[in-house]
């Protein structure tokens, strides 16, 4: 980083990231073992975790919830500082004969008869009265677009008016529930309209979309169609990005599968998805997931390898053993330090907003002939942080898959203040020389871009010296 000088690490933050999440999905079906993870997690900096409620693991009797396993989840977590919000799903073979046959009755929504429906509600407004004073962000069901959670047949009017009654029996428990709908992993114009046009827009207050995707790009088209159908139909909802994740390994499973994924290309992925999310101006969005686990989406009920299906999207690697469950030691990958390094800038209540610099394309004679010089490509956005100071995200979208990129760019800004910056895949903090001209304005010469977010901070940064260790 040339004229660069390094200070340190960032200070890693005491106080939780309010609009960075993580997945703590599928202990509905039980496939990892959570009290290895809560220390690891609690160390991120993010505030938001997702769970499963896991309605089959909750009623084993008619009419008998036991909450149990789901309590002392959501007490670990809010013990560590961090929000559950839980999503609502899956089925449960005591009302649905087809869902005895499927592992985790993933799938089965319970739409088909007055019982299933009855025991729906009630399960709904049970969990919602059973935790009023600890979780109030509910999310109905997952990926409803995508036959592997409708498994009879993707269908959006069955959708919307199961979100109705799902959302009049969460508000039956509790009235100041916040009710999160959509879930969906396609494109959301269809979809979603032939929903709404059941009415559940006004049962809402947030939608929620998924992104697997290998470059981030398409995250600003799918934020801006979800706002402009909301207004369509006057609907007033926040948009949440409620899963985004990426692969550490190849050959694994789910989302993403193909592919020459490494940890260091994982952690790059993270950084530009979530980056991209907030610069669109999402509530929150959360990363899929906290530990590698089976994915164990259509497994079937007596068939154990018909879901020993292995995915690696966890920022905490795990063993498996020969059920599937993950367990050893849940270790770090570099993918974990990019969020906690990225939760340490964003620490806090952040805004987004823009920001007054410009980006040029200027020779830069110190990389020679064969100049890698980015400029008005770069993808970039900024934030107001909670101390005051701004940041400036900005990276160039090239292939993750076939290239490494460093490159360099010249930034022309008028923000005030000390500049620092920040590499969040390590941590690294490097003070940037600058000069400003009588009326306030600096040009910063040939900074570093890569291929995946820096951040400028203009203002204070809490930076943990070399001499400080």
């Amino acid at each position: 980083m040339r004229k660069l000088q390094y200070i340190g690490k960032l200070k890693k933050t005491d106080i939780a990231a309010e609009r960075l999440g993580i997945g703590f999905e599928k202990l509905d079906r039980a496939v990892f073992e959570p009290e290895r993870a809560y220390e690891k997690l609690g160390e991120i900096g993010i505030k938001w975790v997702r769970l499963q409620s896991g309605w089959a693991r909750t009623e084993k009797e008619p009419g008998v919830y036991d909450f149990t396993w789901l309590d002392d989840i959501v007490d670990n977590l809010i013990r560590r500082g961090m929000q559950p919000w839980i999503c609502l799903c899956y089925g449960n073979a005591l009302y649905d004969d087809f869902a005895k046959t499927v592992f985790g009755a993933v799938g089965c929504p319970p739409i088909y008869t007055e019982e299933q429906k009855e025991a729906w509600r009630n399960y709904v407004t049970a969990i919602s009265a059973h935790f009023k004073d600890r979780v109030r962000h509910f999310e109905i069901w997952n990926e409803p677009d995508g036959q592997h959670c409708w498994k009879k047949g993707v269908n959006a009017t069955e959708l919307g008016y199961f979100a109705i009654e799902t959302a009049k029996a969460l508000q039956a428990g509790n009235p100041d529930v916040y009710v999160i709908g959509g879930s969906i992993f396609t494109s959301p114009i269809a979809f979603l309209q032939q929903a709404f046009s059941t009415g559940m827009g006004e049962y809402i207050d947030g939608i929620t979309f998924h992104e697997y995707t290998y470059t981030e790009e398409n995250v600003t088209q799918k934020v801006k169609a979800l706002r402009g159908l909301c207004a369509l139909h006057g609907i007033k909802a926040d948009i949440i990005q409620g899963e985004s994740g990426a692969q550490s390994e190849p050959d694994g499973h789910g989302a993403l599968a193909e592919g020459a994924w490494t940890p260091r290309i994982q952690a790059k992925q993270l950084l530009r998805h979530l980056t991209i999310d907030l610069l669109n101006d999402v509530l929150f969005t959360s990363f899929f997931t906290c530990v590698d686990m089976i994915e164990a989406l259509n497994g079937t009920v007596g068939d154990l390898s018909s879901y020993l299906d292995y995915g690696y999207f966890g920022v905490l690697g795990a063993n498996f053993d020969a059920n599937g469950i993950a367990t050893g030691e849940y270790t770090p990958k570099p993918s974990y330090y990019a969020l906690q390094n990225l939760a340490s800038i964003l620490q806090g209540q952040t805004k987004t907003i823009d920001l007054p610099v410009f980006f040029h394309r200027q020779p830069a004679p110190h990389l020679g002939k064969n100049m890698t010089v980015a400029g008005y490509e770069a993808l970039h956005g900024g934030f107001c942080l909670a101390n005051g100071a701004y940041a400036l995200a900005y990276w160039l979208p090239m292939d993750l898959m076939t290239m490494e990129y460093e490159g360099c760019v010249t930034i022309e800004t008028a923000l005030p203040g000390d500049i620092h910056l920040v590499d969040p895949m390590d941590g690294s903090v490097y003070t940037v020389p600058h000069e400003r001209d009588p009326y306030g304005t600096t040009i910063l010469r040939y900074l570093p871009i890569r291929d995946y977010p820096l951040y400028l901070v203009f203002g204070e940064l809490p930076v943990e010296s070399e001499e400080s260790k």
